[in-house]
This record gives structure tokens, C-alpha cells and sequence, in this order.
């Protein structure tokens, strides 16, 4: 029997009358994506950190499609034999028709069902199969471009398995086929173009002529009108990859962005705006600490300030208790991910610092990959004198404690002078001048490749940060990824975003935006944009963000030097604040945390599904879609308590006198009440519900 369904989903609060459930025991959802048990980019942590969610949805009729790469098969894949006789006889055809298509279990949270497809044992069909595009679909794919050459072998494997599975059948499938990004389009493409019993869905994370258009330095985002696309794509020799884009978001029976900012420039440029924006979650429960987030915090922060004490040996003239810590971290796109604006922020910034005389510090760390030959000798020389000294300072403590224990022993007061002799003293003046050095501290802790050319490198040579005595603002360019391994700064990346104070992604292009929202649900503040989903989607659920430590800078509506003034505003007023503020900032913060859990976003991806069942078998699912216009998505109110930075402290103080003590005017308990009411109950599905872990 047919269901009707009315779905509004342009808000958090337009879902929060999803209650009659959609039927799927008949529905098997296949999602395809280049990126499955495959680390490339940010779409692996998309699907990697939502399996769980759709598992508890599909249960036994979810399976994962994305390529074959043994060196990660064998770290994340469990192969085993295929769980539905439909699938074992699809597989089965497949390979005794010249495929190879593995099976197995993912090894991460939910262990979804994963199909593989080795596409390289199929190359020998390539040319055949271009042949074929070309004929079908008047798209051209050169013979050097081995990426595009990767997806075509990719999308006719994937359309050949959904099409083998429709045929072996035995009543009318219902089934659905989620593709994510351009890689694995092709697939839906020739679905449409073979009239396959299949409702499709096609996401795109970044459109493919953006990611182009911003790396060239051009307006994008006051131009996106004027762009002529085909020719922009083939002047950047890119226009069989846009095709095969353009082509999937035009025949997909449900087209999706990440974020609104995205669905823009998607209906421009892929001349189709979107039919549901689907959010990026994460698995609030793998970052959240469990009432210990600041406790942690001031673990990772003790681990940095000692990575700090060798870096910085012999012009350690700065207090480390007065010190903030700063981050930026991303792939290493100096422009689009908005390094550049960051330097240019941190030189107007030292410069505040000092005409203030100011006693904080703030150290700037950029982590971003870059190529490198090996570690900078006197970065690694830093840690090892750090180490030597404490090794002096254990010594000569054990040697004094030695002597006060058997002076005590005999009843007697320690001489003082006796406690410490000739030794240790000539113990610790070779400690103290092996901490002399000549040079500054440097700025990069690896041996560049490309010194000279470095956009970071450069730009900190023209702003003048060069981690002198008088800088307020120091930087370190760390160009490789963390790693609890590495002799240098041995911590893992979440647990060096707990120790810092701020996360700073001014980007200009950011579809989404993980950085951010990571900092989030572990109660770190965070800088991010209104080019950027994840600012975005903030602004529009949070009436102050700034108040709930998430920065929202103005990139859209702003130039490059007033963008550049706001952010130096941000980080100025960070710097002002007294500790404790800081602390109530991270607890609102890591609140946030609700907003950003796949148990909300997850349901945008519940309706985009029902919706394209709904179009593609209309006999079976009905929906009655409307555009509501006074649903703007629920708000976090401002908080009526003590303000998080200085500059608003008469706009959040519902007291404006100023000999009132602060500690009466903040209720942790109460606020986070007051927050709580504001969060719709999460989705949930037929499957046993999964506890949420409790929040400050």
C-alpha cells in the first residue's frame, strides 16, 4: 500500500515530525564512492563515521560498493562468503565473466557489508568501454588522464552489479543506489542510460570546476553567474571529468550538497540546485570524554608546552601559563584554506599584542603535509637538550633526596649548603650552557623541499616572524601529518586538538569542513567562515555564535583586508580572556557537540533516500514535498551569563555592574539545561537504540 509522506527538511526543527516509519524490508541500499575501505580525502570520513547509523537503519540490506586495493584490504576488510543468495549469484556471474568482486566486513564501527571491485583486473575492457561512453553519452575520456580512466572502469563495474543483481531477482526489485562524487557518477549515469530498476541518489562534496576556479585565485563566489563552464573546465583540460559530473547530478533522481554554500555553487555550475542538503556528521560518541574534556585538554596541553620547552631551548623568555596555543591543519592549499589570511592576521596581531604589552603569548602552529627530505636538525637537537636537562634536574633531585633522607634518618636538620656539593652544581652549569644557542628557534621543524617557494615559508619571510625574543606571536610549520609515532611531537591529531585553545580555518573555499567541526565535539574553539558549510550551517542553528566559541568570519561580504582586521579582532579578544573564561567557552562548545552528531544529520540523509525511492518507484512510496518559508531551523539562544570574551561583556551579562562577582553571574548546570531543551530527540530506527553519551 502505497505511503503518503510529507517531507521538509531545509531545518533541523523541519524534521522533528518524522514519526510513522518508511517501509524498507523490501529495499537493499547500495552506496557507491571511490573512497570505501580507500583513505583519500574527506568523503572516507563521511561514510566511515555514518556506517554505524546506516547499518541500524538497513541492517542486512546495506552494502558498501567502492574499488579493490589489497595493501588496504588486508588492514580493513574481513572477506567473507556473501551473506543473500542474490548477491553470491551476482558475485558469482561477475567473476566467471572476467571481474573480480570480493566480499567482506569493513573492520570499523558498525562493520557494514562491502563489495569490491578490482578494476585494474578489468582494464583490458577500458578502451571498449570509453568506446561505449563516447556512443551512449558523447563523453570523451583522453588516454593520460589515469583518474578519469579509474572511473570509468569504476562506474561500468558498479552499473554491471546493479544491473546483475535487478536480473537475478526473483520478483521487482526495490533497489536504491546512493553515489557520492564524480569518481564513482559514472555508475548512475549509465544506470539512467540502461533504464535500470534503480533509484538513485548523487552527492557531490565540492564540485570538481570549484575546487579549479578557487585554486586560480579568481572572485568565485561574485561570479558564479557570469562563469562559462564548458569553457573554464577545458581550459583547465578537466572537461571529461565535469561531464561526468554535470551528467550524474542531471540524471540522478535526487541531487545533494553537503551544505548550502555548496548547493550555490552547484546549481550554477552543474546547473541543478539541489533537492536536499545533507550535512556532514560525526560519531559524537568516539570524541566525546565523558564529563573529562578538560581534563584532557590539560594532558594534551602539558604535552605540547614540553614540546614547546625544546623547541623554544635557550629563548624560553616567555611564560608558558600565559601561552595560547593556535592551529591550523588541512591539506596544503594556502589560498583556498586560507593560510594566507591567518599570517597576515598573526603579524597585525603581534603587533596589537606588543603596543599593548601584553603577557600573553601565542604560538601558531600549521599542520599542514608538505614535501620534505627529513627532520630539521635543530629541531630534533631541541628535544634532545630539553631531554638532557631533564635527565640533569632527575639526577641532582635524586642525589639531594638521597642526602635529606639520611639526615632525616639521624634526626638532624639538612645544611643546606651540604645538600647540594661541587657535582651537582657542575652538573647543572653544563645543562644551563648546553641550552646556549645562536640562532632563533626555527620556524619549520622539517627540511623543505622547495624552501624558496613555499607559499608559507615566503609569506613569513615578507611578514617578518621569525620567533625573535620581541614577537609576541611565534609560528611552527609542522608539513607532515601527526603521529603518536614521531620523535618529534609524538601525539595523534585528536589528541593535539585537545591541547590547543583555538582552531583557526579562515578557508575561502570549504564545502564542509571537518577541521572545525572536530574541534567542536572535543570542546575546542574554533574560527570558521561563511564561504564554509560548517559556518554556515552554525549561523544558522546558533543566534551568537562567537558567544558558544565558534568565530564566524566574513569572507563572502568582506575584502581580503577587512576579513583580515576581523580576524585579527577574533584573535585578539581570544587572547584577553582570563582562564576561566576560556573554560566556560569550551564547555559551551563541546555542547555543541549534539548539533554535529550523526543521530540529527543522519536523518538528512534518511529523507534524501525516501525521496528518491518515492520518484523512482511511485507505486510503492508517495511523498508530497512543499517549500515551507518561516522555518529558519532551531537556535541556540544567546547565553545569559558570563561572556566569553571581554569586548561583549555587557550584551551577555544579565548584571552590568562591575563590582559584581563573576562567579555568581554563571550556572554550568542551569545553561547547559537551558541547551539541552533546544536539541529535537535524535532519529531513531526499528533497531535497539544506542545510548548517547551525557553531556557537561
Amino acid at each position: 500500500m502505497p505511503l503518503a509522506r510529507s517531507i521538509s527538511v531545509t531545518s533541523l526543527s523541519g524534521l522533528d515530525e518524522w514519526d510513522e516509519e518508511f517501509e524498507l524490508e523490501d529495499a537493499v541500499l547500495f552506496e557507491i564512492a571511490w573512497e570505501v575501505a580507500n583513505k583519500v580525502g574527506g568523503i572516507y570520513t563521511v561514510i566511515q563515521t555514518k556506517a554505524r547509523l546506516t547499518c541500524e537503519e538497513w541492517g542486512e540490506n546495506y552494502f558498501l560498493v567502492g574499488p579493490y586495493t589489497e595493501s588496504n584490504v588486508r588492514t580493513q576488510v574481513e572477506l567473507i562468503e556473501p551473506t543473500s543468495a542474490v548477491l553470491r549469484r551476482t558475485i558469482d556471474k561477475m567473476n566467471s565473466s572476467g571481474c573480480k568482486v570480493y566480499f567482506g566486513r569493513w573492520l570499523i564501527e558498525g562493520s557494514p557489508y562491502v563489495i569490491l571491485l578490482d578494476v585494474g583486473f578489468t582494464a583490458w575492457s577500458l578502451d571498449r568501454w570509453k568506446s561505449e561512453l563516447w556512443e551512449n553519452c558523447a563523453i570523451g575520456v583522453p588516454w593520460f588522464d589515469r583518474e578519469a580512466n579509474d572511473a570509468v572502469l569504476f562506474g561500468f563495474l558498479t552499473a554491471w552489479l546493479l544491473g546483475e543483481y535487478a536480473a537475478q531477482c526473483d520478483e521487482a526489485p526495490r533497489i536504491l543506489a546512493h553515489f557520492h562524487e564524480w569518481l564513482a557518477g559514472l555508475g548512475l549515469v549509465l544506470c539512467r542510460q540502461r533504464h535500470l530498476p534503480v533509484a538513485t541518489i548523487f552527492t557531490t562534496h565540492a564540485t570538481l570546476l570549484g575546487r579549479y576556479l578557487c585554486a586560480g585565485n579568481v572572485d568565485f563566489y561574485n561570479n558564479l553567474a557570469e562563469f562559462n563552464v564548458d569553457k573554464e573546465a577545458g581550459d583547465r583540460q578537466i572537461y571529461h571529468r565535469y561531464c561526468v559530473e554535470r551528467a550524474a547530478a542531471r540524471c540522478a533522481h535526487v541531487f545533494t550538497t553537503v551544505s548550502k554554500i555548496t548547493a550555490i555553487e552547484a546549481e550554477h555550475l552543474l546547473k541543478r540546485k539541489p533537492d536536499i542538503v545533507t550535512p556532514n556528521g560525526l560519531n559524537v560518541k568516539k570524541f566525546s570524554a565523558m564529563h573529562e574534556f578538560q581534563n584532557l585538554h590539560a594532558t594534551s596541553k602539558a604535552r605540547i608546552q614540553e614540546f614547546i620547552r625544546g623547541h623554544f631551548y635557550g629563548h624560553l623568555d616567555f611564560n608558558l601559563d600565559k601561552t595560547v596555543f593556535l592551529f591550523i591543519a588541512g591539506r596544503y592549499e594556502f589560498s583556498n584554506k586560507g593560510a594566507d589570511i591567518f599570517l597576515e592576521a598573526l603579524a597585525r596581531l603581534n603587533y596589537l599584542l606588543r603596543v599593548n604589552h601584553s603577557e600573553v603569548t601565542v604560538i601558531a602552529f600549521f599542520i599542514m603535509p608538505a614535501r620534505t627530505n627529513n627532520f630539521n636538525v635543530e629541531t630534533l637537537k631541541g628535544q634532545a637538550v630539553r631531554k638532557q636537562l631533564w635527565d640533569t634536574a632527575h639526577t641532582v633531585k635524586e642525589r639531594f633526596g638521597k642526602k635529606l633522607y639520611e639526615s632525616l634518618l639521624v634526626g638532624q636538620l639538612p645544611e643546606v649548603s651540604k645538600l647540594l656539593d661541587k657535582e651537582d652544581f657542575t652538573m647543572m652549569k653544563r645543562a644551563i650552557f648546553a641550552t646556549q644557542r645562536q640562532g632563533l628557534p626555527p620556524v619549520c621543524t622539517h627540511n623543505m623541499l622547495e624552501d624558496s617557494t613555499d607559499p608559507i615559508l615566503s609569506c613569513i619571510r615578507r611578514i617578518g616572524l621569525f620567533n625573535s625574543a620581541q614577537d609576541r606571536v611565534k609560528v611552527i610549520f609542522h608539513p607532515e601529518f601527526l603521529s603518536s609515532t614521531s620523535p618529534l611531537l609524538p601525539m595523534d591529531y585528536e589528541e593535539f586538538v585537545r591541547g590547543c585553545h583555538l582552531g583557526v580555518f579562515p578557508s575561502y573555499y570549504e564545502p564542509w569542513g571537518y577541521t572545525p567541526a572536530e574541534c567542536t565535539v572535543m570542546g575546542i574553539p574554533s574560527v570558521s567562515t561563511n564561504l564554509s558549510g560548517f559556518g554556515c550551517f552554525m549561523e544558522e542553528h546558533i543566534a551568537d555564535p562567537s558567544a558558544y566559541g565558534i568565530y564566524i568570519l566574513d569572507r563572502r561580504y568582506r575584502g581580503v583586508d577587512e576579513s583580515c582586521n576581523q580576524l585579527t579582532t577574533f584573535l585578539f579578544q581570544f587572547c584577553q580572556q582570563s582562564r576561566r573564561q576560556r573554560i566556560i567557552q569550551r564547555n559551551r562548545t563541546e555542547r555543541l557537540s549534539d548539533l554535529l552528531d550523526w543521530r540529527y544529520l543522519g536523518r538528512y540523509y534518511v529523507a534524501a533516500r525516501h525521496m528518491a525511492l518515492a520518484k523512482a518507484f511511485p507505486d510503492q512510496y508517495m511523498y508530497e514535498p512543499h517549500d515551507p518559508t518561516s522555518t529558519s531551523g532551531f537556535r541556540y539562544p544567546r547565553p545569559a551569563s558570563v561572556p566569553p570574551s571581554p569586548a561583549h561583556s555587557l550584551h551577555s551579562s544579565p548584571h552590568h555592574s562591575e563590582g559584581e562577582d563573576e562567579e555568581e553571574r554563571y550556572d554550568e548546570e542551569l545553561e547547559a539545561e537551558k541547551d539541552r531543551m533546544n536539541i529535537r530527540q535524535p532519529y531513531r530506527n526499528k533497531s535497539p537504540p544506542v545510548d548517547l553519551p551525557e553531556k557537561n
